[in-house]
C-alpha cells in the first residue's frame, strides 16, 4: 500500500499539488465562515437533571439572569440621591432595550438582596430576549459606557463571561501565534540548516488549519461546536505538521544520501516514515475519538477538530509532502545558511550515546526517571474539580469584577442558589412544607418560594419575586447558601437537597451551578472506565499491529501513563494550589473537569506519536538482522534528534497558550507542552531503551495464534528497492556485541 502511494506521489507530482492548492483556495473560503457558528459553552450534559431545571426555568419562568448590570457609587452608596434618579432611568433603559425580556433592579424593587452588604453597589438583573453572542454583544456595547459622575456600571453575568471568553479567545490565539510561530520558524531553520526545508512543516501546518476550519464549518452547521476547538486546531495542526514533516524530510534526505534517486527517495521515504506517519495518526486519532463518548459537546467538539487536524495532517504529509519533495528533490536542501558547513545529520551522536549506556545499565538509568514521575504524580491525589465560571477570566476584565463583586459583597445574591422545580400540581401548604424541610439543611441561608421565605423551617415574610415562583402545574425554588458553588459543601448540599422528599406525589429536580458541576462530573466520571478501556484496547491493537509484539503495547501504555500522571501532579501544584499564578496571571481554582479529560486524550494521542517513531526505527533495525541493543541504539540514534527537537517546537507552541488570559486554555497549553518534553526526554530518551533492555527477547513475543495472525493482517515495511547494506548498520553491527 505504502509503495503504491509513493509511487503515485512520485510520478504524479505536479498534479497532486495543483489539486491540492486548489483545495487549499476552497478550504480557505469556507473556513472562515466556521467563526459565526461556533458556541461558548457546553460544559453541561443536556440530559442531567440539572440541564433539565434550566430548560424548564427558561420555558416556565422566563430563564435565569443573563446579564448583571452593576452600579458602583464613586462616593457613598446607591441609595444618594447622587445615584438615585440616574440609575433608576439607567434601569428604565435597560428594560425598555430591545434585547430585553426583563430586567429587575434595586431601584425598582428596594430588595435588599440587589444591594450589597456595604452599600456601594447596586444590581440590575436582566434577562435577555435570547442567548445570541451577536446581539449580547450590540447590547454590551450600548451600556458599556453607560458610568456618569456618580457612579461606575460595569456589565457581568453568565452571557457577558460567554461574550467575553469568545473575545479574549480571539486575542489569546492571536497573541500566542504571533510568539510561537517566529520562534518555531527559527527552530526550523536550525533544525534542518535550510531554509526551503524549514518551510515544509509551516506549509503543512497552514494546510491543516484551513482544511479542519473548512470540516468544522460543515460540523457546526449540523450540531453545536464549541469555539474553543479552534484553539486545538491551530496548536495541534502547526504540531502534527512539524511531527511528520521532520520524520518525512529526513528520512528523504537520508535516503538521498544513500545514493538514491529523488523517485526512489521519495518512494522509500513513504514506505518506511510515510507508514510510521499512519500509524501513529491513527493512535492520536483514536485517543481522541474517545471523546465522542461524553454527552458534553465541548468534548465532542475537540474530538471533531482533533481528528480532523490528524486525518488532514496524515493526508498531506504522505501525499502532498512527497510530491513537493519529488519537485524539489535537492533542492530541498536549498536556503542553506553560511555558517551551515552540511545538513544536520540524521544520526545523533548524542542520543546514539544515551541509549548505549541506558542498554548498558537499565535498571540503574531507569529507577531514578521513575522515582522523579512518581514523585510528580503524588499531588494527584489531592486534586479537585470544577466547571468554569468568570474566574477563569483575568481579573481586569469587567466580567471577572463584576463576579468578585457579587461573591464578596453581596451574600444574599441569588445567581449562587440552588434551584429546584417541581412540575406538578401542588398547593401553597406543600409548598410552604417543602420549603421548609429544605431550609434546616446544613448550609442553607434561606429558601424563596411562592408560599414566602423559609429560615431553618420558619416563615420569614414574602420575597419580593414570590408571584413570579409559582404557577399551577410547576413551582421554582430557589435554595440560598454562601458557599460558593464549587466548593464542597456545596455539591453536598445538591446531594442533601436530591435526598430530601418532596411533596407527596411530586419528583422535584434539582439545577442551578452547584448541581450542574455534579451532574458535570457524574457524566464524565461514569464513562471514564468506558474511556480508558478503548484507549488501552484501540491502541494495544494499533501497536501489536505495527510491531507483531503483545508487551510492546503494554510497555507503551504503561510508560505514558506515568509521564502524564507526573504531568497532571505538577497541574495541581500550578493551578489549583497556585503555584506560578502570579506569574502567570490566573486565579487558582479546581481542575476544570473537561479540559483535564481533553488534555489527557491529547497527551496521551501525542505520547503515542513519539513512541510509534521511536519504536518504528527499533523494528527497522530489529527486521535488518541487529541484535536487540544495536537496534534500540540504532533507532533512538536515528529518532532521537527527530523526537526531541519535535518535542521542543510543538512544545513551544503550546506553551505559547500560557501567556494567554482563560485559565483553563492556559492549564491546557502549559500542561500539554510539559507533556511532551517530558515524554520526549525521559520516557523516549531512558525509559523505553530500558524496559526494552529488561524485556529481552520477550520484547518482540506473542503467542502463535496472534504472531499468525499479525502475519494476515498486520502492514509491514516493505522491501527496499535495491537496497544497498546501510553503512551505518554495518558499523554499529561491528561495534556493538550481542547481549543475549
Amino acid at each position: 500500500m505504502f509503495t503504491a502511494i509513493g509511487r503515485f506521489a512520485a510520478t504524479r507530482a505536479r498534479g497532486i499539488l495543483v489539486v491540492a492548492l486548489l483545495g487549499l483556495i476552497a478550504a480557505g473560503a469556507v473556513g472562515f465562515t466556521v467563526f459565526g457558528k461556533l458556541k461558548p459553552d457546553g460544559f453541561a450534559d443536556p440530559a442531567a437533571e440539572s440541564s433539565k431545571v434550566t430548560d424548564a426555568i427558561n420555558a416556565e419562568f422566563g430563564g435565569q439572569v443573563d446579564v448583571v448590570a452593576m452600579v458602583s457609587a464613586r462616593t457613598g452608596t446607591v441609595d444618594d440621591d447622587a445615584v438615585l434618579a440616574d440609575a433608576t432611568d439607567l434601569a428604565d433603559r435597560i428594560a425598555d432595550d430591545p434585547a430585553v425580556a426583563e430586567a429587575v433592579s434595586y431601584w425598582g424593587t428596594g430588595a435588599p438582596s440587589l444591594k450589597s452588604e456595604d452599600g456601594r453597589h447596586g444590581m440590575i438583573a436582566v434577562k435577555l430576549e435570547d442567548e445570541d453572542l451577536t446581539a449580547a454583544e450590540e447590547f454590551r456595547d450600548r451600556f458599556v459606557d453607560a458610568s456618569t459622575d456618580a457612579y461606575d456600571v460595569s456589565l457581568g453575568g453568565p452571557v457577558m463571561t460567554s461574550v467575553e471568553a469568545r473575545t479574549q479567545v480571539g486575542k489569546d490565539l492571536a497573541l500566542a501565534e504571533a510568539i510561537a510561530v517566529p520562534i518555531i520558524l527559527v527552530l526550523l531553520v536550525f533544525a534542518f540548516g535550510s531554509l526551503v526545508a524549514a518551510s515544509l512543516p509551516l506549509l503543512i501546518g497552514a494546510a491543516t488549519v484551513f482544511g479542519t476550519f473548512a470540516a468544522l464549518s460543515g460540523i457546526a452547521s449540523a450540531t453545536d461546536v464549541s469555539i474553543y476547538s479552534i484553539n486545538l486546531t491551530t496548536a495541534l495542526s502547526l504540531g502534527l505538521a512539524v511531527d511528520y514533516a521532520l520524520l518525512m524530510v529526513s528520512r528523504f534526505r537520508e535516503e538521498l544520501s544513500s545514493g538514491r534517486s529523488v523517485e526512489d527517495a521519495v518512494v522509500r521515504t513513504v514506505q518506511t516514515a510515510g507508514r510510521t506517519i499512519v500509524f501513529s495518526a491513527l493512535t492520536v486519532a483514536v485517543a481522541l475519538a474517545v471523546l465522542t463518548i461524553f454527552p458534553l459537546f465541548f468534548l465532542r467538539s475537540f474530538a471533531y477538530s482533533g481528528i480532523g487536524v490528524v486525518l488532514i495532517a496524515m493526508v498531506t504529509s504522505i501525499v502532498v509532502l512527497p510530491a513537493l519533495l519529488k519537485v524539489l528533490g535537492y533542492r530541498v536542501n536549498a536556503g542553506k545558511l553560511s555558517w551551515f558547513k552540511k545538513t544536520p545529520s540524521a544520526v545523533s551522536p548524542f542520543w546514539r550515546r544515551v541509549a548505549s549506556v541506558v542498554s548498558a545499565r537499565p535498571i540503574l538509568c531507569a529507577l531514578p526517571v521513575i522515582a522523579v514521575l512518581v514523585l510528580g504524580a503524588a499531588p494527584v491525589l489531592k486534586s479537585e474539580f470544577g466547571t468554569p465560571d468568570d474566574r477563569v477570566l483575568p481579573e481586569s476584565t469587567q466580567t471577572r469584577t463584576v463576579g468578585d463583586t457579587l461573591r464578596s459583597e453581596f451574600p444574599d445574591d441569588n445567581s449562587r442558589a440552588i434551584q429546584v422545580v417541581v412540575q406538578d400540581e401542588v398547593s401553597a401548604r406543600q409548598v410552604a412544607e417543602y420549603a421548609g424541610r429544605l431550609s434546616t439543611l446544613p448550609d442553607v441561608a434561606r429558601v424563596e418560594s411562592s408560599a414566602g421565605i423559609f429560615t431553618d423551617g420558619a416563615a420569614q415574610g414574602v420575597p419580593p419575586t414570590a408571584a413570579a415562583m409559582g404557577k399551577p402545574e410547576v413551582q421554582r425554588l430557589a435554595v440560598i447558601t454562601e458557599d460558593d458553588a464549587r466548593s464542597a459543601g456545596a455539591q453536598e448540599l445538591v446531594h442533601n437537597i436530591r435526598d430530601t422528599a418532596g411533596p407527596a406525589g411530586t419528583d422535584p429536580q434539582v439545577g442551578g451551578s452547584a448541581a450542574t458541576l455534579v451532574d458535570s462530573k457524574e457524566a464524565i466520571s461514569s464513562r471514564l472506565p468506558l474511556a480508558a478501556g478503548l484507549i488501552a484496547l484501540s491502541t494495544f491493537i494499533l501497536l501489536f499491529l505495527f510491531t507483531g509484539s503483545v508487551l510492546q503495547p503494554i510497555r507503551a501504555l504503561v510508560f505514558n501513563v506515568l509521564g502524564l500522571s507526573a504531568t497532571i501532579g505538577v497541574l495541581v501544584l500550578i493551578f489549583q494550589e497556585g503555584w506560578l499564578s502570579g506569574f502567570l496571571g490566573f486565579t487558582p481554582m479546581p481542575l476544570d473537569t473537561s479540559m483535564l479529560m481533553l488534555f489527557f486524550c491529547i497527551a496521551f494521542g501525542l505520547s503515542m506519536d513519539y513512541e510509534v517513531f521511536v519504536l518504528s526505527r527499533i523494528k527497522e533495525g530489529h527486521d535488518l538482522g541487529l541484535d536487540r541493543r544495536a537496534a534500540v541504539v540504532d533507532g533512538l540514534s536515528h529518532t532521537g534528534r527527530i523526537v526531541s527537537t519535535a518535542a521542543v517546537l510543538i512544545a513551544v507552541n503550546f506553551f505559547a497558550f500560557g501567556t494567554g488570559g482563560v485559565s483553563f486554555l492556559q492549564m491546557f497549553g502549559i500542561g500539554a507542552g510539559l507533556a511532551i518534553m517530558v515524554d520526549a526526554t525521559l520516557i523516549r530518551g531512558v525509559l523505553v531503551p530500558a524496559g526494552m533492555r529488561l524485556l529481552g527477547r520477550a520484547a518482540w513475543w506473542a503467542p502463535k495464534p496472534l504472531r499468525a495472525l499479525h502475519n494476515k493482517i498486520g502492514l509491514s515495511e516493505a522491501a527496499p528497492p535495491e537496497l544497498p547494506q546501510r553503512a551505518d548498520v554495518q558499523v554499529q553491527r561491528e561495534k556493538t556485541p550481542a547481549l543475549d
